[in-house]
């Protein structure tokens, strides 16, 4: 099986009040002698990001399913032990639920990119997850992005954890993919059908001046400029490791079926880049709970069904047949119980405080789930 990895941003918050505090810089000098270090064992790598509000984790190439999952709890566990260490904990909160103006890392690239971009930038505190997914060359990932773009938005559907912006519910189960969608390069991709065609677009978008680097891209999926890999960039930062072990198994299925249907020059759904901008904004939208754009026709269909015709598409793909079980477990529990939003708007519900939808997601982030039991069957169950 390909090898995958995961990036995982995270907020970092009090945890009396739940509001995010801007202690990056300190956390990434633990210990103080490696700012990007290695935890002994895990190989998860401790970065910053935009906003001094947050963390970014990310695992080291993985073979298996168990191997993403335990190096997701691992991460995690870094991160909140650099972030303890400094008064704050972590929460995979893909935006805070309470009102924050958030504080730009002083990194020339980063001012740079407020001074071009104002507002976008200054408010851009928003905690995604990538999955990277092995390619055999540029052409196979080019393949892999025409056949894999007509079913991200259902993966952003399943990541949705971010209802609240600036202390109020949005409306939107994945309120972050809207403020991310700020940037001028970020959304869906047209059918590529060559390498030189994605290099072309990539070195056009740079002649506008408007992208500083390579590294502004933000294509929904492009190919890494580090790795040979395909990124996938769509999903919100997911509440509890279950979820994010469910996405990039799914992902990991999603381009080893896309690159045989290249292999075989299956020729991919053309789906026009409107429509599949008007997919997301569903899925957005209504997460998981109301209709989606169906993959191939493009009309609303119900969530749960574009999900299971999802786990459909990559039988047989994904993983071994425990990993596939295992997937199919996890999604069949996604389905019954909700995702990070419904649990944000739960506890809010039950609350009203949008301090205790802090303080849950913190319980959340660290294994604490509403459904503990059910996660511990079997997978073939």
């Amino acid at each position: 099986m390909r090898t995958f990895g995961v990036e995982e941003e995270f907020l970092l918050v009090n945890p009396a009040t739940g509001n995010p505090v801007p202690v990056a810089l300190a956390a990434l000098t633990f210990p103080a002698t490696d700012p990007e270090w290695h935890a002994d064992g895990i190989g998860s790598r401790l970065t910053g990001e935009l906003q001094l509000e947050q963390l970014e984790v990310s695992t080291v190439p993985c073979s298996t399913l168990s191997e993403i999952a335990e190096q997701l709890r691992a991460g995690r566990c870094v991160a909140d032990t650099a972030a303890a260490a400094n008064g704050a904990r972590i929460t995979a909160l893909a935006t805070s639920p309470l009102p924050v103006s958030p504080h730009l890392r002083a990194n020339p690239r980063y001012r740079k990119m407020a001074g071009m971009h104002g507002i976008v930038a200054e408010e851009q505190l928003t905690c995604g997850m990538h999955i990277h997914v092995e390619v055999g060359s540029d052409a196979e990932g080019v393949g892999v992005l025409d056949h894999v773009r007509v079913w991200l938005p259902v993966l952003l559907a399943l990541s949705a954890n971010s209802p609240f912006w600036q202390g109020r519910d949005t409306g939107f189960a994945s309120f972050r993919s809207r403020v991310w969608n700020r940037w001028p390069s970020s959304g869906p991709t047209p059918l590529f059908g060559s390498v030189r065609a994605y290099t072309r677009l990539v070195e056009e978008l740079l002649a506008t001046g408007v992208l500083l680097d390579p590294g502004m891209v933000y294509f929904d999926a492009r190919l890494s400029n580090r790795y040979p890999t395909v990124e996938i960039r769509v999903p919100d930062v997911c509440l509890e490791v279950e979820t994010a072990e469910l996405i990039a198994g799914l992902a990991r299925g999603l381009v080893e079926v896309s690159a045989k249907r290249w292999a075989q020059k299956i020729q991919p759904p053309a789906i026009p880049e409107t429509l599949l901008r008007t997919a997301m904004w569903l899925a957005a939208r209504n997460g998981m709970r109301g209709d989606l754009l169906d993959p191939a026709t493009a009309l609303p269909v119900a969530a749960a069904k574009v999900a299971t015709d999802l786990l459909e598409h990559v039988a047989g793909s994904a993983g071994t047949p425990g990993e596939e079980a295992r997937i199919r477990h996890l999604l069949s529990l996604h389905l019954r119980h909700g995702g990070g939003a419904d649990r944000q708007r739960t506890t809010y519900a039950r609350t009203a405080e949008l301090e205790s939808v802090v303080t849950d997601a913190v319980s959340a982030t660290h294994g604490q789930t509403h459904r503990e039991t059910e996660l511990s069957l079997p997978a073939e169950l």
